[in-house]
């Protein structure tokens, strides 16, 4: 039986909603169907896979996860639940090496040796560069600092 707890006059749903009153009363008391029985039922397997893989799995390994505790469904029917319930993937990138260090090209020369004791200031300058991985591809992130 659905839930009716919600305040609010049958008539007024029923002319909402363009139904009879009757129509209305019925669909009340009607009981859950067959289909969205085991849709739910899906719906809970799903999100209990999902979060016992840490919302790392997509759609084609939970259906395997779910289908293997003895539930047969499809990857699509899976994908369906997911999207129906919010649930999307973390996707782990790979790791991608940046610097070529095998390379004949001569590296600048270390003119300051460490040593960090400057006398005068805006003589001496160090910088360093990184980058940053965000959803809308690399940022790059260039500092230069003037030693004291």
């Amino acid at each position: 039986m659905r839930d009716h707890r919600s305040e609010f006059s049958v008539e007024r749903m029923a002319k909402v909603l363009e139904v009879s009153k009757s129509g209305f009363y019925a669909w009340l008391v009607r009981p859950e169907s067959a289909r969205a029985k085991d849709q739910r039922l899906l719906d809970a397997r799903v999100r209990a896979a999902f979060q016992a893989h840490k919302a790392r799995y997509g759609s084609t390994k939970i259906a395997k996860c779910v289908t293997g505790q003895g539930y047969p469904c499809s990857r699509t029917r899976v994908a369906k639940s997911m999207r129906r319930q919010g649930l999307r993937s973390k996707v782990a990138r790979k790791f991608r090496v940046t610097t070529d260090s095998n390379h004949t090209l001569t590296a600048a020369p270390n003119l300051l040796d460490r040593n960090f004791d400057i006398a005068k200031p805006n003589t001496v300058w160090a910088s360093d560069i990184t980058y940053l991985p965000s959803k809308s591809g690399w940022l790059y992130l260039a500092v230069r600092l003037s030693l004291p």
